[in-house]
C-alpha cells in the first residue's frame, strides 16, 4: 500500500542513488518537474539520473540540465543498469506504469523504493511505496514545489528549480488560464519572481521557437482535416502520417493543436487523432462538465483529467474516426 509522501521526507537526507522517470514523450510539465526535482536533490548530495522513456520536443532542450536527461530508447542497456542499481525511483507526471512504455517492466522489477508524484486520476497505488496523487493540483511541477516546501527545504529553491517548475506549471495551465491556476499557483509564481525568475524568456522558448513548416502544417490541418459536428457541439481533427511527413513534423510540433478546436463558439468537446507509427493517439479537451477522462477510459484505453485527456487505438485513422462519431450518439444529451 502506498504510504503518504510525508513518511519519506526523513530519507531525503541520506545520500542515495536516485532515478527520476517520467512518461513517454514528456511534455513541459513532465520535463519541468523531473529537472526541477533533479536540481533540488543534487543539493542534498544524491547521485541523480533523469530518464525519459522516449525522445522529447526540441523546444524543451533549453531547460536547465536537459542535456543530462537519458533517452531510454537510445541507451537501453545503460538506463537498465542505472535503474537496477538505484536506491530510490521518483515517478513523475504519470499515474500508471505503462505510461512509461518500455521502462515499465524495468521499474516494476527494480529493488528501489518507488515514489509517486502525480496529478492524474486513478493512480496505480500498489506499484509505489510512497507518494501523493492530487487531481486538484495544476501540474506535477506545482506538486514538486509543494514537496520541496513541505519537506522544509524552501530555501534550496534556486533559479534553476524555479525555471523548471514555472515551465511545467505554465504549460499545464494553458499559460495560467485554466481553472487549475489557483491561488496557490500564483503564490508559487510570486515566490519565483521574488528570487529573480525572468518569465518572459520562458514563454518565448516554449511558444516562439518553431520552424515555418509547423505553422503551414497547422494551416493545412485546420483547412483540410477538421470537422465541426454542431449537433454534438464537438469539433474533430484527424492527421494522417503523410501529413506529418509532408511538413516534416517532429515530436512536440503537434503540442496544443487540439486546443484550437475549443476556440470555436459553442464547442464543448474537441478531439484530435494523430497517426503515429505504432498506434493512433487521441487527445481530448472539453469545457464545462463533460468528463473526457471518463470518456477516454471507456472508449480509447486512455485517461487524464476531467477536461484534458488522451487515448490510443490500433485502428486506422479512418476506422477510429468512424467509431468516435458513432460513440458520440451516446453523449448527445450531455453535450447539448
Amino acid at each position: 500500500m502506498m504510504q503518504p509522501i510525508q513518511n519519506f521526507f526523513s530519507q531525503l537526507y541520506t545520500p542515495s542513488k536516485v532515478v527520476i522517470v517520467t512518461h513517454q514523450k514528456p511534455d513541459g510539465d513532465a520535463m519541468g518537474s523531473s529537472l526541477g526535482l533533479y536540481h533540488f536533490l543534487i543539493q542534498l548530495s544524491h547521485q541523480v539520473t533523469v530518464i525519459s522513456p522516449t525522445n522529447w520536443a526540441d523546444f524543451l532542450n533549453w531547460i536547465p540540465a536537459c542535456d543530462k536527461v537519458l533517452n531510454f530508447e537510445q541507451k537501453q542497456d545503460v538506463c537498465k543498469q542505472i535503474i537496477a542499481e538505484a536506491d530510490i525511483i521518483f515517478c513523475l507526471d504519470f499515474n500508471v506504469l505503462h505510461r512509461t512504455k518500455n521502462v515499465a517492466s524495468v521499474i516494476e522489477n527494480a529493488k528501489a523504493k518507488k515514489i509517486l508524484i502525480d496529478h492524474h486520476q486513478e493512480p496505480q497505488t500498489e506499484a509505489f511505496d510512497f507518494g501523493i496523487s492530487n487531481t486538484e493540483k495544476s501540474s506535477t511541477c506545482e506538486m514538486v514545489y509543494d514537496f520541496i516546501v513541505d519537506s522544509g527545504n524552501k530555501q534550496k529553491i534556486n533559479i534553476d528549480i524555479a525555471t523548471c517548475l514555472y515551465t511545467g506549471t505554465m504549460t499545464d495551465t494553458g499559460s495560467f488560464r485554466f481553472p487549475s491556476a489557483t491561488q496557490s499557483v500564483h503564490e508559487m509564481v510570486a515566490y519565483f519572481k521574488s528570487i529573480g525568475l525572468q518569465h518572459t524568456p520562458i514563454h518565448e522558448y516554449i511558444y516562439d521557437n518553431f520552424l515555418e513548416g509547423r505553422l503551414r502544417f497547422i494551416g493545412f490541418v485546420l483547412t483540410n482535416r477538421m470537422e465541426v459536428l454542431y449537433e454534438y457541439n464537438t469539433a474533430l481533427m484527424y492527421v494522417y502520417k503523410q501529413d506529418l511527413q509532408k511538413y516534416n513534423i517532429k515530436t512536440g510540433d503537434t503540442e496544443g493543436l487540439v486546443n484550437y478546436l475549443l476556440t470555436i463558439e459553442g464547442i464543448k468537446l474537441g478531439a484530435l487523432v494523430i497517426d503515429r507509427n505504432e498506434e493512433r493517439k487521441w487527445s481530448f479537451r472539453s469545457k464545462g462538465n463533460f468528463n473526457v477522462n471518463t470518456f477516454a477510459r471507456l472508449h480509447f484505453e486512455g485517461g487524464g483529467h476531467a477536461n484534458a485527456a488522451g487515448g490510443r487505438t490500433d485502428e486506422s485513422v479512418d476506422e477510429t474516426v468512424k467509431r468516435f462519431k458513432q460513440i458520440l450518439n451516446q453523449y448527445e444529451q450531455i453535450l447539448q
